[in-house]
């Protein structure tokens, strides 16, 4: 497996690496915990060092299931967990708010210690941007975490360009995590040339699309109304039918370079820049294999210029996010 590195700490992972939400909740039922530590050591076997985590996902049970899974490889691989979330405290509808006051944050970083069987939490997003606190006062509560020895790394996930700048100054930051894919570049714009500047890496999710990317979803796809992706605009069926156009164009480049869509799609990522780290996800030990193989998926330079025209033709149908969770990025 090959390795990157990750922010001017030098924290080295595998070129690719795992997310682990879908194991617990998102996407319709939970699958077998039996199952699921099997695709993770299927993971850590095939070379990956790298796996993202929440106390979010499934409100705990995602870090207590890595923690469970990954304690036989205890500073051979990487954990990266997050924070930011007020789990214990929803609103009256049910619906959970921001909290990253740094009384919380401690509290959450010494429940995540515990759930993930670890001495130090490797790396540290801060999950959303809470617009009630002051990012330098999140960075900095991270940052004593940091000098106590309980946190090695700080990240951010769907940061704007100044909250980036402000918190990095008080406690550099290691890699930002964002969605990144063929279909959704706004990070381009002006994310990636700051990240670029000041040496964070990026951690992109759902790079391949929430599933979309990979050519398995059609009009005709049905989602579990407990799966997330009911919710997307951009999965709606009237949407699907002008994004295949994405799907389209991988196909074509797949049977060129004899590889899958997905893989492309990763490969592509992959190609942008040598400090961005994909982590799809996934709960099926074949899809771990497709994905992996991404990594000996080359494109040239003639490749990328090919795939760039042919994005430019294309537009997105329907918003990244339905309109309660689009409130929850601030950029």
């Amino acid at each position: 497996m090959k390795k990157r590195i990750l922010g001017n700490g030098g924290l080295e992972v595998s070129a690719l690496g795992l997310g682990c939400m879908g194991m617990t909740t998102g996407t319709g039922q939970r699958a077998d915990k039996a199952d699921m530590i099997k695709v993770i050591h299927s993971a850590v076997e095939r070379g990956v060092t790298f796996f993202d985590t929440a106390e979010f996902y499934g409100r705990w049970a995602n870090e207590e299931l890595v923690g469970e899974a990954l304690e036989p490889f205890k500073g051979k691989v990487v954990i990266a967990t997050k924070f930011g979330f007020d789990l214990e405290n929803p609103g009256p509808s049910g619906a959970i708010g921001l909290n990253s006051r740094p009384e919380h944050i401690r509290k959450v970083a010494e429940a995540s210690l515990k759930r993930l069987r670890v001495e130090a939490i490797d790396l540290f997003y801060q999950h959303r941007v809470d617009p009630l606190v002051p990012i330098e006062d999140v960075a900095g509560a991270v940052k004593d975490l940091i000098q106590q020895g309980k946190v090695k790394h700080f990240g951010l996930s769907e940061a704007g360009v100044q909250v980036i700048r402000r918190a990095h100054a008080v406690q550099p930051v290691t890699a930002l995590q964002n969605e990144y894919s063929l279909w959704w570049r706004e990070p381009e714009e002006a994310i990636m040339p700051t990240l670029e500047e000041l040496g964070i890496g990026l951690v992109t999710y759902s790079p391949l699309g929430k599933g979309f990317l990979t050519g398995t979803i059609d009009e005709k796809t049905k989602f579990d109304s407990s799966d997330f992706r009911a919710s997307v605009p951009r999965l709606s069926p009237e949407a699907i039918k002008v994004n295949l156009a994405f799907v389209d164009l991988l196909k074509k480049v797949a049977e060129l370079k004899n590889a899958t869509p997905a893989q492309i799609a990763l490969a592509w990522i992959m190609s942008q820049k040598p400090w961005i780290v994909p982590i799809p996800g996934t709960t099926k030990l074949n899809r771990l294999e497709e994905n992996l193989g991404a990594v000996d998926v080359t494109l040239s330079l003639a490749d990328i210029r090919e795939i760039a025209e042919a994005l430019s033709r294309l537009t997105v149908e329907g918003h990244r996010y339905s309109e309660s969770s689009q409130k929850m990025i601030n950029r």
